[in-house]
């Protein structure tokens, strides 16, 4: 990793916030033009974004798998206990988007 550990764990959060709320926003003017629930919308799309939030977050699966071989295979254990820091990072972004998200629309995400 080219940044250091507490910098890239404060990315990954608020990256994957950004994508939250963000893209369910910006995503609901869509169904906004076309005469649909726009607050309806902006929960489904906070609901299907997450995983994709975490994924954004952590600069892509291929990233993560290749930092967990290289924890397993040459023995670095701490590259994989920050990658495993990183994605609870990213986590926290996308739970904390979707309470906002929650408050805001007062509806509940599952």
């Amino acid at each position: 990793m080219e940044e250091r550990f507490f910098e890239t764990f404060i990315h990954c959060f608020f990256i994957a916030f950004g994508v939250i709320i963000g893209g369910s926003i910006i995503g609901s003017i869509g169904a906004f033009a076309t005469g649909d629930a726009p607050l309806t919308y902006i929960a489904r799309i906070a609901n299907n974004l997450k995983i994709w939030a975490i994924v954004a977050a952590i600069g892509g699966t291929f990233d993560a798998i290749e930092n967990f071989q290289n924890g397993l295979f040459n023995g670095t254990t701490m590259d994989i206990v920050k990658q495993i820091l990183l994605i609870l990072s990213a986590m926290g972004g996308v739970k904390v988007a979707t309470l906002i998200i929650e408050w805001l629309i007062q509806e509940e995400i599952t």
